[in-house]
C-alpha cells in the first residue's frame, strides 16, 4: 500500500511520463497527421459515404493517440 510521498511520487512519474509521450515525434506525428486528416476532409467538404468512412477513420485514430496518453502509466 502508498503512502502519501509514495502516491505523490508515483502520480508525478505519471505525469512525466505522459509528458515525455506527448512530446514524443512519434505521437506529435500521427496526432498531427490525424487533425490533417480530419481538417482536409471538413475543407473539402463531405459529399459521400466514402468521405464519412475516412472521416471516422481519422476521428479513431486522433482518439486512440489521445488515450494512449491519458491511460499511460509510469514507466
Amino acid at each position: 500500500m502508498l503512502t502519501g510521498n509514495n502516491e505523490r511520487t508515483a502520480t508525478l512519474g505519471a505525469v512525466r511520463s505522459r509528458l515525455a509521450r506527448v512530446w514524443s515525434i512519434k505521437w506529435l506525428g500521427q496526432t498531427t497527421a490525424s487533425v490533417c486528416w480530419i481538417g482536409s476532409l471538413l475543407t473539402s467538404g463531405i459529399a459521400s459515404s466514402g468521405d464519412w468512412l475516412q472521416l471516422c477513420a481519422a476521428s479513431a485514430w486522433l482518439l486512440a493517440n489521445i488515450s494512449a496518453i491519458v491511460t499511460a502509466e509510469a514507466d
